[in-house]
């Protein structure tokens, strides 16, 4: 997520926003991804419009796997890591909601997903906060009853893990990307800028990356107004489907915007729930 440079008036209360990428990581790996075969072309910004997914400011970055090495993918509305063979295979299949991806682009349910939090005395081991934050995530998630639950452990290995949550040096926020086959995605990086905010900020930044993880989009995809922005690109692309229940504007609350302020709790608000108890 990247540090805002303005600072947002929102009602009497001026907070400053962060979005899920950092800006300074980005540029770097955009740049030194130009030499590649992946580009942002007419086509591909196509095909991210069509899955109703913010086109405005497509970048292709190097993405770090899990076993260290590099590959090219587009990063989408700040946080989205999608490869090129993913956005080929992802379709409508149903629709897209407001927030979330039904069917391929959901975790097969029922399932319990192992998160492993990183731990040890390596640079991509989690800081005190972030742990305490994915602590604090996992249990909103499973005290919801849904058809999918977590378990979390703090481990040196990633043996056995469906989703690997790691720390990289970089301005507060992170990134994630979108479930395949059934599966969820498999890995959550959280930037060391976190380190200093408080366990509300590292429990949201966490729930949101692992709500992209099992399928979640963000509310506000087609205006980012909550990172005090207004790319609107009008309605939303073929298939778009509201979650009954759900409001179908800006939800100002949602754990799912794009950007997120110093005060928040990592609480989910009510349509946050009712579209989880929609989905799973």
């Amino acid at each position: 997520m990247k540090k805002i440079k303005s600072i947002l008036a929102l009602s009497i209360m001026a907070l400053t926003l962060f979005s899920c990428n950092k800006e300074e990581e980005a540029t770097q790996s955009q740049s030194q991804s130009n030499n590649g075969s992946l580009k942002v072309t007419e086509d591909v910004l196509k095909k991210i419009s069509a899955l109703s997914l913010n086109n405005t400011d497509v970048q292709v970055i190097k993405n770090t796997k899990l076993d260290g090495t590099t590959e090219d993918a587009y990063l989408i509305e700040g946080c989205i890591v999608i490869t090129a063979d993913q956005l080929n295979k992802m379709d409508l299949h149903g629709g897209i909601t407001t927030e979330q991806y039904r069917t391929t682009n959901l975790v097969a349910a029922p399932k319990t997903i192992k998160v492993v939090g990183l731990s040890g005395t390596g640079t991509t081991a989690l800081s005190t906060n972030m742990r305490a934050g994915l602590q604090a995530a996992i249990n909103r998630y499973n005290n919801l009853g849904l058809s999918i639950n977590f378990t979390l452990t703090f481990s040196s290995s990633t043996a056995g893990a469906d989703i690997v949550v790691r720390r990289q040096t970089g301005s507060a926020g992170g990134v994630a990307g979108f479930p395949s086959g059934g599966a969820p995605y498999n890995s959550v990086t959280l930037y060391s800028g976190l380190d200093t905010y408080s366990t509300g900020v590292n429990a949201h930044v966490s729930a949101h990356e692992i709500g992209h993880c099992i399928g979640l989009r963000h509310t506000d995809w087609f205006s980012r107004q909550s990172c005090g922005q207004n790319s609107n690109e009008g309605t939303a692309g073929v298939g778009a489907i509201q979650i009954p229940g759900t409001p179908s504007g800006y939800d100002a609350t949602s754990y799912m915007r794009a950007c997120f302020g110093s005060n928040e709790t990592g609480a989910f608000n009510a349509n946050d729930v009712t579209a989880l108890n929609y989905l799973y």
